[in-house]
């Protein structure tokens, strides 16, 4: 009988497939969903850390009335035990002649009168949240939302948890992020004010964008996941300009743009020290000036020749359910000296401009897709990696040193990079790998 194996290609063979022909294996939308424990914390808009629901309730001061049958509101009651929001999360379930009918459309402003009724402290904004039952029902939630707004006199948003529209122009977490900030109303522009859009936790306090960007005058930097109060997050609309680290957020980058005036710039997170010295230049390059980041730069190098120095060339088995986008991940460890034995991940286009290099420093390299159903046959004897970053990578090497890498708190930059190294020795410490830990 045939030994039955998970689908894999080599860094070499699809980087010489190109991204117009990415096998149907890696493309998720051309076969069978495998919902292995290796995805369950990601590929659902309902996912752990901030899926939909969780991050619908960022803005201040606001709760979520979730519409939706009981199986899908039943995992929401394992967020609401989360530190902050028992108190924030409603229900109104659907029964089965609700789903036939419509009829539950009615009662939604009704709910939310009750909710609000119902709350010796008025939130500032309702979210309903709603599933893929409306979604086929071609509900019209921006109206449903207008309805129930005019009937308490708050603002009432729409909050899309359509796992059906995650590989389309505008998923749920995309839609989402674009919903919370669409309360920003026109405000006098500060030229000392800035906004960090695209994650719903903050960076951690000793990234170094927050002194590079006071460094050159900036006074005021505003991040949702710190805005204390409802006040502070109308305030946003004040900035001089919107820095976005997520790509997942340009949607709301471009209609803040639009809408208020207040342009964007990009910039990505990287683990490539030299790609972070280069992206810091363009930044300060588009704003007229030059940062000073000499003095991280030199230090984040010398944390990894210091890693390296005391593991040597260890093998990395990367997945993507981590604060990294998988393939630069992935170049930066094989240029850093490092291994890279697979990557759990479905390419898109614009990770073959990682994928060409990885194939020249690491042609083996095998590619993997968390969703492929042949991923039932991983055999996890075919690689043997010293370290795994990610859930996903870790379930398939559930003996080994591994680190999940999905804080809430976000790595970015040069500090980002000297925390990944300092999580790496911790965990390899902890499995009996390298010297001690000075």
């Amino acid at each position: 009988m045939t030994k039955k194996e998970a689908y894999y290609i080599t860094a070499k063979e699809l980087s010489q497939a190109g991204k117009e022909k990415i096998p149907d294996q890696l493309v998720s939308g051309r076969h069978l969903i495998y919902s292995s424990p290796a995805t369950l914390a990601f590929n659902s808009p309902g996912a752990q850390g901030f899926g939909v629901k969780r991050a619908g309730l960022a803005i201040p001061g606001s709760v979520m009335l979730l519409v939706a049958p009981g199986c899908c509101g039943r995992n929401t009651t394992i967020l609401s035990e989360l530190g902050g929001y028992s108190d924030r999360f409603f229900y109104l379930l659907m029964d089965e002649t609700d789903i036939v009918t419509g009829r539950h459309l009615k009662k939604i402003p009704e709910a939310v009168s009750r909710v609000y009724d119902c709350l010796t402290k008025k939130p500032s904004v309702v979210m309903i949240c709603i599933t893929c039952v409306d979604a086929l029902l071609g509900t019209d939630m921006e109206r449903m939302c207008r309805k129930a707004s005019d009937r308490v006199g708050i603002p009432v948003l729409p909050c899309y948890m359509y796992a059906l529209t995650r590989e389309g122009r505008k998923p749920p977490m995309v839609h989402v992020r674009q919903s919370i900030y669409s309360l920003l109303e026109p405000r006098k522009k500060k030229s000392s004010s800035v906004n960090i859009l695209g994650h719903f936790a903050p960076l951690t306090d000793d990234c170094e964008l927050y002194d590079l960007l006071r460094s050159v005058g900036v006074k005021k930097i505003r991040e949702i996941s710190r805005c204390g109060d409802y006040e502070e997050y109308l305030a946003m609309a004040e900035a001089n300009f919107n820095l976005v680290l997520n790509p997942e957020a340009r949607f709301a980058a471009v209609d803040l743009q639009k809408r208020l005036g207040i342009p964007y710039i990009e910039l990505r997170r990287l683990y490539q020290i030299d790609k972070i010295r280069n992206q810091y230049a363009l930044f300060g390059g588009a704003l007229g000036l030059q940062f000073d980041d000499r003095e991280w730069y030199l230090a984040a190098k010398k944390r990894v020749e210091d890693f390296y120095g005391k593991f040597g060339p260890i093998t990395f088995s990367i997945g993507e359910g981590c604060n990294a986008q998988a393939f630069e991940l992935a170049l930066a460890l094989l240029r850093y000296g490092f291994k890279v034995c697979e990557i759990f991940a479905d390419p898109s286009d614009e990770d073959f401009i990682y994928i060409k290099k990885i194939a020249d420093l690491s042609p083996d390299t095998r590619i993997y897709s968390n969703l492929e159903p042949t991923m039932l046959y991983y055999d996890l004897s075919d690689e043997k990696a010293d370290i795994t970053i990610g859930k996903d990578a870790s379930y398939y090497h559930p003996d080994g040193a591994s680190t999940e890498w999905s804080d809430d708190v976000q790595p970015f930059g040069y500090t980002g990079l000297i925390h990944f190294f300092d999580t790496c020795e911790k965990v390899l410490h902890a499995a009996g790998k390298g010297g001690d830990i000075s």
